[in-house]
């Protein structure tokens, strides 16, 4: 026997499935917030540093480093418009840095990834004479040879170093580790990242926030995260790296 349904009856069953699904609504809606996870949140800021792949070798990453550092369209930029451009504004930043007392005239600076030396003239400028900085291609007399992956300078060298160069590390855990290798007890660490916005094409990492880099810096302490304009770099991080801990004889 074939059995007809009639829309009243198709009408009927459909309000009593939406009836009866009513407490799981209510019971979804309105059910307490769940706690945090620590585990969670701690994978979370994992993934807000991520490398950028397609290098198939550690010497394959330095030479395109290289092809930006070695262009020289850019490097005659770098000693002329933006000579006169940026050294100003470093001035200002490293001056700021110094009514904190994070930054003093006896410093012994140095400035990673400083191509030309911008930012060491900057230093100088406001009477931190004892600065250097350090890129893959010296710059006499401001700047030396050095990886910042493998800093060529001893233990306890610096007082201050600063970087604007963070997303360019393919290596991030050695970036920071060679910087509180060479800081001094006490010394300070300024770097200068961006979060809002991509970095260029020769980056080799991506930072969203700053949770990674509290992580990275295992033996310093956080001094303060404020906004700044640093030629597209947004966010200014210091860093002061602990002291020894002090053995009590009893």
């Amino acid at each position: 026997m074939k059995i007809t349904l009639t829309k009243p009856f198709i009408l009927r069953c459909f309000l009593i499935s939406i009836f009866l699904s009513l407490p799981f609504l209510f019971l979804h809606l309105f059910s307490p917030t769940q706690p945090i996870n620590t585990t969670t949140t701690s994978k979370t800021s994992k993934k807000d540093l991520t490398i950028r792949p397609g290098y198939k070798s550690y010497e394959a990453y330095i030479q395109r480093q290289l092809n930006k550092t070695l262009n020289t369209k850019l490097r005659k930029i770098w000693t002329t418009r933006d000579w006169n451009r940026k050294i100003p504004v470093f001035a200002k930043f490293f001056s700021e840095l110094k009514t904190k007392n994070l930054l003093q005239e006896t410093s012994k600076a140095l400035c990673i990834g400083a191509r030309v030396g911008q930012e060491v003239e900057a230093l100088r400028r406001i009477n931190v004479v004892d600065s250097i900085g350090m890129d893959l291609v010296p710059h006499p007399p401001l700047v030396v040879e050095g990886d910042f992956h493998n800093q060529p300078f001893g233990n306890d060298t610096f007082d201050f170093e600063f970087s604007n160069v963070f997303d360019h590390a393919l290596y991030p855990h050695k970036f920071v580790g060679e910087i509180e290798r060479t800081l001094k007890p006490n010394g300070v660490c300024v770097l200068h990242v961006a979060l809002s916005r991509r970095a260029d094409k020769y980056s080799a990492n991506d930072l969203y926030s700053v949770e990674p880099l509290v992580e990275l810096f295992k033996n310093s302490v956080l001094v303060h995260v404020r906004k700044v304009d640093g030629f597209g770099l947004d966010t200014e991080v210091a860093f002061r790296k602990k002291p020894p801990p002090t053995h009590r004889r009893f």
